[in-house]
């Protein structure tokens, strides 16, 4: 297999630091600490880490949690609360058929229900609500009210799927997912494209949406999803894995020119957005340290990259779990209807 080290191909280049979070402030620095504190209420928001792209949110029952992502790469999660014992929330994927910042429930006494996003027309919805730490609502998804208005400002009709599901309806990558989203074929959900071992590359081109890239140092691999969807997954060669720690995001300010790619070492210039541990470095490099990469694969990458292409470096692995369940019942909500049904709460 033919490599070319990343840091004289592509990370070997100027970063210009736009936001370094203190290592002190930071949920980031430990995430899966932070994961395991978090409290009824209580959410993580860093949508500077996948600034543009489809959007996908997965509400898993078994947990009581919802994880978002953007461009395939998770953003953001939060503690809910779901349907209580008799008005269980349904599973299955879902679209956003209407949006109403402020609304009140026509079944339960006009019970509060701000940053309402119908699911179906039976009355789910995801909105802010009480989160006593279990289900507890009428069918609804509640959610901290913050997290809420974050969440409703980052949706939409056309770009948003929302997949809803459990232990007993779902592959365990979906209902226990990690930093990649799970992917839709013909309406039922799976976990993030299991990557082969040699580099894969299959890039519909840049009329499917922007770039976005992962290396997780524990995977030791590479990621690359266009327009929410896995386009690419490489092998990586780490000089030394635990060396780095924590969670860096850069975006690339300037596209790759004819000049850079046929260079030895293209000069290319990112912005660090979100980096978790600074004293390692503010760009790429100081992030990655060497490594090497498929020299096809490469190229294919650097060719598919435009302003805005955002990089992730992580040292946790991508997902959390490795096995799955093949039942999953898919509830159909493609049309939407003119007159909106009461929302349950």
């Amino acid at each position: 297999m033919k490599t070319l080290s990343f840091a004289l191909l592509l990370f070997s280049l100027v970063a210009l630091p736009a936001v370094a979070t203190s290592s002190h402030s930071s949920p980031l620095n430990d995430l899966q600490a932070a994961l395991k504190k978090l409290k009824p209420g209580q959410f993580l928001w860093y949508p500077e880490i996948s600034p543009q792209g489809p959007v996908t949110v997965v509400v898993s029952l078994t947990e009581q949690r919802a994880y978002v992502y953007r461009n395939g790469i998770a953003i953001g999660l939060a503690t809910v609360s779901t349907g209580k014992r008799g008005k269980e929330t349904p599973t299955g994927v879902f679209t956003i058929l209407q949006k109403k910042v402020e609304y009140h429930s026509d079944l339960y006494d006009s019970a509060p229900m701000p940053y309402m996003q119908r699911l179906t027309w039976d009355g789910i919805a995801l909105h802010a609500g009480n989160l006593p730490g279990y289900p507890a609502s009428h069918g609804c998804i509640r959610l901290p009210m913050a997290f809420a208005k974050k969440l409703y400002e980052v949706t939409g009709f056309s770009n948003t799927t929302v997949i809803i599901s459990d232990a007993k309806s779902s592959p365990v990558e979906v209902y226990h997912p990690g930093l990649l989203a799970p992917q839709v074929t013909e309406g039922k959900p799976s976990g993030p494209a299991s990557p082969a071992v040699e580099p894969y590359w299959s890039d519909p081109g840049e009329a499917a949406g922007p770039i976005s890239v992962l290396i997780s140092r524990a995977d030791r691999r590479a990621y690359v999803y266009r327009g929410g969807t896995q386009i690419g997954s490489a092998p990586v060669a780490l000089d030394n894995p635990g060396a780095r720690t924590g969670v860096a995001a850069f975006s690339l300010l300037e596209r790759p020119t004819p000049e850079q790619l046929a260079s030895a070492s293209p000069n290319l210039r990112w912005s660090a957005v979100q980096v978790s541990n600074p004293q390692a470095g503010l760009t790429p490099a100081e992030q990655l340290g060497q490594f090497s990469m498929d020299a096809h694969f490469l190229r294919s990458l650097l060719l598919a990259m435009d302003v805005g292409s955002t990089l992730v470096i992580t040292d946790l692995p991508s997902s959390r779990e490795t096995r799955s369940n093949p039942d999953f019942t898919v509830i159909t909500t493609n049309d939407r209807q003119a007159v909106p049904a009461s929302i349950k709460k």
